[in-house]
C-alpha cells in the first residue's frame, strides 16, 4: 500500500450515495489507492453465490438482485445496480484485479427483510424520516439536495490529492447528523447495521483489518461504532425468516427512480450515466446528444444552437456560482435555446436522455425459474425482444409467426403477465389484424415467478391457470371472458373445463343482465375463433342457450318499473345482445329477437329510453317500415306522453343524428314536440336532450340547425325537399362521387 492511503490498519468504510456516479468514481479511486483484501457491499447476503455472474460478458447493467421468498414469489425485493452505482463498480473492480478479491454482501438477509414484510411500514407509519442529504444541503443554504450533491461530489475535479478525503468529509458530516437526530425515523436499520457490524467482525478474523467497507453514507457512523458482539446479537435474535431464491434480473434506469432495496432512488439515472461515462466536457458532451434527439424529431437545430446553449449554461453556473453547469443550468439552455423555450420538446429530453429507457441484460447461464426460461426461448423464436421503452407492434394473424406472437402474448396476460396491452389498430377494423402495446418492466420478473407456481412452460401455466380461474369464477360473465381469452391464446387444453363451468353457472342463473353481460363474448369467439386456427364451435350450444334465456327474460324485465339509471343500464345490455345476435349463425334466433324488439318497442310500460332504442334498432335492421316508426315516434311524443318519458325515447332512438339529418319527417316530430312542451317541464328534459344532442357530431348539429331554420323558413328544392336531402336518390349527384371513389381505391376511374 502507498499514497495517502499507506499506513491505515482500521476497515476502510466508504459512505457512497447509492447510484452516484460521483461516490463510484470516488470509490475506485479509493479502492486503487488502499488496495483492500477483501470489499464487503451493502446488500443481501443471499446474493453472493451469484455474484460471479457480474464479470459475465452477457450482463450488462442496470440490472437488479431480485429476492422472493420460495412459497410467496410475490413477496420479493429488488435492489438495482446501475454502472454508475458504487456498489457496482466496487464488485468490478474486486473481479477484474490480477488476483482476484473476495467481494461479499453484508446487509440485513433477504430471509429477515421479506418475513418482516406483512403490508406496514417497518419503520413505523408516524415515523418522522431524516433524509440526510436533504439535512446537509439545508445546512450549507441550498434549497434542493440534487443541486448541493452535484456541487460537493458530482462536480469535484478529478486527481484530488487525497481519494479518501470525500469519504472522511462526508462520514464525520454523518455523524453529526447520527448524534443529532439518531436513527432519523428508520427504526429497522438498528437491526441492519447490527448484522453489517457482525458480518465486519468475520472479515476482521479472516482478512485482518485491511478490507473496505462500501455502503450508504448514512450508515458509516454505526459501522465505525464500538459495539459488543453482545448487543448486536441480543439486536438479532428472534428475527422471523422464511426461505428465499435469487436471481439476477433486467432492470431499467426508468425503474431507477424508485427506491429499491437500498430505499434510494434518483429522478435523473440517464443524465448521471452520461455523468459516469463522460471522459471530460460532460455538458458539451450532453448538449450533443439533447441535438441529435431533436435532429431525430425533425427539428432545426445546428452547431451553433449547440455553442450557444454550452455558453448559456456556464454564464448561469457562474451567476448562481457554481462551479460548473447542473442538469437545472443545462435543461434551462436547452429550453431557451434548442426549444424555443417550448415545455413540449423539453418533456421530450427530460423523458429520452434524463431519465432514459435503458434495459439491461443478464447472461443465459443466470438461475431463473423454469417459466422464465421457456419463455425467453420463445421470446427469441419469435424475435420479440423485450424493450424498456413502449412500442406498437402490428399483428396480421394470417401469418404463422404474428400468430404466434399473438398466443403467447394473450398467454402472458392470462398469467398476469401484462408485457403487452392490446390497442386499437390503425388503418383497419378487420379482424385479421392486431396491435399492441408493448413494455417489459422489471417488476415483470416477479410476475414470471409468481406464474411458476402453475407449471414450467408458458402453455402448461396458462392452461393451469384458466382451469383453476374457471372453478373458481363467481359470475357467468367471468367465464364467458375467460373463455374468449382461452381461445385467443389457443389453450384448447383448458377449454373443456371452462365450457363445463360455463354451462354450470349459465343453468343457475337467471339474472337477465348478468346473461346479457356474458352472450357478447360468446359471440366473439364464435365469429372470430378461427381466425387463429381455434375451434370455437363447442360454445355454440351455450350461446344460443343464453340468447333463447335473454328473449325470454328480457321484456319482463323491462316492464319492471325501473328508474333512469337501471333503465340505461339496460339500454346498455340490449345494444349489446343486439350486436352479439348478430354475429351468431343460428336458424330462427335473429327473428326471435326481432320480436322481441318488437314487443319492447310497443309497450308503454317499457321506460321511453328503451323503448326508443329497440325502435330504432329495428328500424336499422330494416325490419320497422318508415311509417310505423313515424306512427312509434307520435304516440311517443304525444301530448299525453310525460315530458321526461318522451325526452328518453328520443334519446334512445336518436342517438345517432344522421337519421335526422336525412329524414325530415321524424326531425320534424321531434321538432314540433320540443316547441309544445310546458315551459314548468322543460327545465327537466333539458338536461336529457342536451345530453342526446350534444353527444352528436359538429357536421351532424350544423345540417340539423340548417334543416329546423329552412323548416321555419321554407326554400325547397324542385323535388320539394331541402336542396340535397330529398328522399330519393339523385343518379347525377351519385355519379359524380365515382371517379374520387376509384382514385381513393387505387382502381382505374370508371
Amino acid at each position: 500500500m502507498s499514497g495517502p492511503a499507506a499506513g491505515r490498519r482500521e476497515p476502510l468504510l466508504l459512505g457512497v450515495r447509492h447510484h452516484g456516479p460521483g461516490s463510484a468514481r470516488a470509490v475506485r479511486a479509493a479502492l486503487d489507492a488502499a488496495r483492500p483484501a477483501a470489499v464487503l457491499i451493502e446488500g443481501p447476503p443471499e446474493g453472493d453465490a451469484l455474484l460471479p455472474l457480474a464479470a459475465d460478458p452477457g450482463m450488462r447493467p442496470p440490472v437488479a438482485l431480485l429476492a422472493h421468498a420460495a412459497d410467496d414469489p410475490g413477496r420479493a425485493a429488488f435492489w438495482p445496480l446501475a454502472a454508475f452505482s458504487p456498489e457496482w463498480v466496487a464488485i468490478r473492480w474486486a473481479q477484474e484485479q490480477e488476483v482476484p478479491v473476495p467481494v461479499r454482501f453484508i446487509d440485513l438477509p433477504a430471509a429477515h427483510t421479506l418475513a418482516a414484510r406483512t403490508g406496514t411500514d417497518p419503520d413505523g407509519a408516524d415515523s418522522v424520516r431524516l433524509d440526510p442529504l436533504a439535512a446537509l444541503a439545508e445546512t450549507a443554504g441550498y434549497d434542493d439536495p440534487e443541486r448541493w450533491w452535484e456541487d460537493v461530489v458530482e462536480h469535484r475535479g478529478p486527481g484530488a490529492a487525497d481519494p479518501l478525503g470525500a469519504f472522511e468529509a462526508l462520514g464525520e458530516a454523518m455523524g453529526a447528523l447520527r448524534e443529532a437526530y439518531g436513527d432519523g425515523g428508520h427504526a429497522r436499520d438498528r437491526v441492519r447495521e447490527a448484522y453489517m457490524r457482525q458480518r465486519m467482525r468475520a472479515a476482521r478474523r479472516e482478512f485482518g483489518d485491511g478490507y473496505a467497507v462500501v455502503c450508504g453514507a448514512w450508515h458509516v457512523p454505526a459501522l465505525g461504532a464500538r459495539t459488543t458482539a453482545a448487543a448486536d446479537k441480543a439486536l438479532l435474535t428472534g428475527l422471523p425468516k422464511v426461505k428465499v431464491e435469487t436471481a439476477w434480473v433486467p432492470w431499467t434506469h426508468r425503474r431507477l427512480a424508485r427506491a429499491g432495496g437500498y430505499g434510494a432512488g434518483i429522478t435523473s439515472p440517464g443524465w448521471y450515466a452520461h455523468l459516469f461515462a463522460a471522459r471530460d466536457r460532460p455538458v458539451e458532451r450532453w448538449l450533443t446528444k439533447v441535438a441529435g434527439l431533436l435532429r431525430e424529431e425533425d427539428r432545426q437545430v445546428s452547431p451553433a444552437h449547440v455553442i450557444e446553449a454550452v455558453r448559456l449554461a456556464g454564464t448561469l453556473a457562474a451567476m448562481r456560482g457554481r462551479p460548473l453547469p447542473g442538469l437545472t443550468e443545462t435543461l434551462e439552455a436547452v429550453r431557451a435555446v434548442m426549444c424555443d423555450g417550448s415545455d413540449v420538446p423539453l418533456a421530450l429530453i427530460e423523458d429520452r436522455l434524463v431519465v432514459g429507457d435503458v434495459l439491461g441484460e443478464v447472461p443465459d447461464g443466470a438461475p431463473v425459474v423454469p417459466l422464465q426460461r421457456d419463455l425467453t426461448r420463445q421470446q427469441r423464436s419469435l424475435r420479440l425482444k423485450a424493450e424498456a421503452r413502449e412500442r406498437e407492434l402490428e399483428l396480421d394473424l394470417r401469418k404463422d409467426t404474428d400468430a404466434a406472437k399473438s398466443v403467447l402474448l394473450h398467454r402472458l396476460r392470462l398469467l398476469g403477465i401484462d408485457w403487452g396491452a392490446p390497442a386499437a389498430s390503425r388503418g383497419s377494423t378487420g379482424t385479421f389484424r392486431e396491435t399492441w402495446r408493448l413494455r417489459w418492466e422489471p417488476e415483470l420478473s416477479v410476475r414470471v415467478a409468481e406464474a411458476g407456481i402453475w407449471g414450467t412452460t408458458v402453455v402448461a401455466a396458462a392452461t393451469a391457470k384458466a382451469e383453476a380461474d374457471a372453478a373458481g369464477a363467481a359470475e357467468l360473465g367471468e367465464v364467458t371472458a375467460l373463455a374468449e381469452r382461452c381461445l385467443l391464446a389457443g389453450l384448447s387444453g383448458a377449454l373443456p373445463a371452462v365450457l363445463r363451468a360455463l354451462a354450470d353457472r349459465a343453468a343457475l342463473d337467471t339474472d337477465v343482465a348478468r346473461l346479457a353481460k356474458a352472450l357478447p363474448a360468446l359471440a366473439r369467439s364464435l365469429r372470430y375463433g378461427d381466425v387463429r386456427g381455434t375451434d370455437a364451435s363447442a360454445l355454440a350450444t351455450v350461446a344460443g342457450g343464453l340468447a333463447e334465456r335473454i328473449c325470454v327474460a328480457l321484456p319482463p324485465a323491462c316492464a319492471a318499473g325501473l328508474d333512469a339509471e337501471a333503465a340505461a343500464e339496460l339500454r346498455g345490455h340490449v345494444d349489446a345482445v343486439h350486436g352479439a345476435i348478430g354475429l351468431l349463425d343460428e336458424e330462427g334466433l335473429r327473428e326471435r329477437w326481432s320480436a322481441v324488439l318488437r314487443l319492447l318497442a310497443g309497450r308503454d310500460r317499457v321506460p321511453g329510453l328503451i323503448r326508443g332504442r329497440a325502435a330504432r334498432l329495428l328500424l336499422d335492421d330494416g325490419r320497422l317500415p318508415a311509417d310505423e316508426t313515424a306512427r312509434l315516434m307520435g304516440l311517443a311524443l304525444s301530448p299525453a306522453a310525460p315530458p321526461p318519458d318522451a325526452a328518453g325515447w328520443i334519446e334512445g332512438f336518436a342517438q345517432d343524428g344522421t337519421l335526422l339529418v336525412h329524414d325530415e319527417r321524424l326531425l320534424a316530430l321531434i321538432d314540433s314536440w320540443l316547441a309544445g312542451v310546458p315551459e314548468q317541464a322543460f327545465t327537466d328534459v333539458l338536461p336529457l336532450l342536451r345530453r342526446t344532442f350534444g353527444a352528436y357530431e359538429p357536421g351532424v348539429r350544423r345540417s340539423l340547425g340548417e334543416l329546423v331554420r329552412r323548416g321555419r323558413s321554407p326554400k325547397p328544392a324542385p323535388g320539394g325537399a331541402p336542396a340535397g336531402f330529398a328522399p330519393a336518390l339523385d343518379p347525377s349527384r351519385a355519379d359524380a362521387v365515382l371517379p374520387v371513389l376509384a382514385l381513393l381505391l387505387s382502381g382505374p376511374p370508371a
